[in-house]
């Protein structure tokens, strides 16, 4: 009977093994990772280095938007912080590894991520943007006006704004180049009307060429959605998060921030000039 009793326990304990997946909590519970976050003391950041998101200074310190927003975050949460620079391409791999607790790099939101990360609410918005040389287009400044047969629009090869310039210009003659650099040295050779590219690489060459380039109108012609990235699960980091981007946007700091390093380029002489 005691060996029944034993076999009869034995079951039911395998039983509810079965339904909760675990054993005791002591064996196999592990605590959140703001709860991590907590007990370190410090939150481990994820970037890939890419100006102005994330970049060296002339000291050798991180420094750019991204590194702002980082740096914030700890700062209003009382946690210390430690950065891990990243090749892009093993960005998500390290977070699903648990090499670092957060990816704050830029990255925009895509179904595509979404199925193995979790998102928080933007707090950033990339643009795609045209600008214009002042040779060729001097006097359009319609987004009507680069829509025509007579209008030559550069992109980079394979990005998004190849997709973007034959949606909003059908009509207009597309040439695309292997890197944005040879885009953009089309307008300002004469060679094109204009040419599309994503923030803040029209902004700041406009800056540079304020003689020869010119943004004829604000209209983005695309927008992403930039978002902190953490492992799945984690319903209360996911919270936190959230919470201190509407803060900080509601106050205005994340669009100064983002104004001062995609609209100026006050920043640019202190930086390494190998990046």
């Amino acid at each position: 009977m005691v060996y029944k009793s034993k076999f009869i326990l034995a079951a039911i304990c395998a039983a509810a093994l079965i339904v909760t997946g675990c054993g005791s909590a002591t064996e196999t519970s592990r605590p959140s990772l703001l709860d991590q976050i907590k007990q370190r003391g410090t939150i481990r950041v994820g970037v890939s280095t890419f100006v102005p998101w994330a970049m060296r200074n002339k000291q050798g310190e991180l420094v750019g938007f991204e590194i702002d927003v980082a740096n914030r975050l700890a700062s209003d949460a009382g946690l210390e912080i430690e950065f891990i620079p990243t090749a892009w391409d093993g960005i998500i791999p390290g977070l699903l590894a648990g090499k670092f607790d957060v990816i704050i790099a830029g990255m925009s939101i895509t179904p595509t991520r979404n199925l193995s990360v979790n998102f928080t609410r933007p707090y950033s918005h990339s643009e795609l943007l045209l600008a214009a040389g002042r040779e060729l287009a001097g006097n359009l400044v319609s987004k009507e006006d680069y829509d025509s047969a007579e209008i030559t629009i550069a992109v980079r090869r394979g990005s998004t704004s190849v997709q973007a310039a034959r949606k909003n210009f059908p009509s207009a003659v597309i040439q695309q180049f292997d890197d944005d650099i040879l885009a953009f040295q089309e307008a300002l050779n004469g060679n094109a009307e204009a040419v599309i590219a994503s923030s803040p690489k029209p902004e700041h060459e406009v800056l540079r060429n304020s003689d020869r380039l010119f943004i004829p109108f604000d209209e983005p012609l695309d927008r992403g959605a930039e978002a902190i990235a953490i492992r799945q699960g984690e319903a209360d980091a996911l919270n936190f998060f959230d919470n201190w981007i509407m803060l900080r946007t509601e106050d205005g700091w994340l669009k100064e921030r983002r104004d001062y390093w995609f609209k100026t380029l006050d920043w640019e002489d202190d930086i390494a000039t190998d990046q």
